[in-house]
């Protein structure tokens, strides 16, 4: 979940449902490019107007959902993409993470982001306030609005909420209220939950990259099949 503070992001609709997103750092060490993309090609006029007719399915995360240090087609939407086409099911993903995303951007995000339906939408946001520090009711009250703006734009989409933990350099209260309010919002939004996104993946440094923070290609794969068990029956 990298922090950057001076991203800029040029985000554009084709079609309806094809993303692009272009990030780039203004004076940062670190190189990174994050991609709103489908799992469907766009390389011709019949193949956009195919997959226009699909269902969407749009992850709205960080750099986790963005795929931080890993190739595009690596990360875990583009492999969760994968077994929607395996299955044959009538669904699009569309992955609009953004490195270095809080909860308050995804807020002020989101209305832009939704300017088109989804039929699921999986929020994946939360572990970079949890890093820092935010207080928990900011986190909270973000989240909540983020889902109220998917309600009012996309009525009936399924909301699929991702949790998340932290190290315990918080303290234990703020780790453990941390954990807990995905399970709170949740229940609260009648949102379909995944317990914990990073499951077998986080604290395992062979399935993440040196940072300790974000998952190799194989951690990404875990956490695929992870989104996966809990996306399925909803789809």
């Amino acid at each position: 979940m990298k922090f950057c503070p001076n991203a800029q992001t040029l985000f554009s609709l084709i079609s309806g449902l094809f993303i692009c997103l272009t990030v780039w750092n203004c004076g940062s060490s670190d190189k990174k490019t994050d991609s709103v993309t489908t799992n469907a090609p766009v390389s011709t006029t019949a193949t956009q107007s195919n997959t226009s007719k699909k269902k969407v399915v749009l992850f709205y995360g960080n750099s986790l959902a963005a795929g931080y240090g890993v190739e595009p087609t690596e990360a875990f939407p583009a492999l969760v993409g994968e077994k929607i086409d395996s299955a044959g099911l009538d669904y699009t993903v569309v992955n609009a993470g953004l490195s270095g995303e809080t909860t308050a951007g995804g807020k002020s995000r989101i209305s832009w982001v939704l300017r088109q339906p989804v039929s699921v939408f999986v929020l994946e946001l939360g572990g970079n306030d949890g890093l820092r520090g935010i207080p928990l009711t900011s986190t909270r009250q973000n989240l909540q609005a983020i889902m109220d703006t998917v309600r009012k734009k996309s009525p009936e989409a399924k909301i699929v909420l991702a949790g998340m933990q932290i190290p315990p350099n918080m303290g234990t209260t703020y780790t453990k209220e941390f954990r807990e309010l995905f399970k709170e919002l949740a229940d609260k939004n009648k949102a379909i939950l995944i317990p914990f996104l990073l499951e077998g993946v986080g604290g395992i440094p062979k399935l993440n990259q040196r940072d300790g923070i974000h998952p190799t290609p194989a951690g990404h794969k875990i956490v695929a099949n992870t989104v996966w068990q809990v996306l399925r029956p909803v789809l």
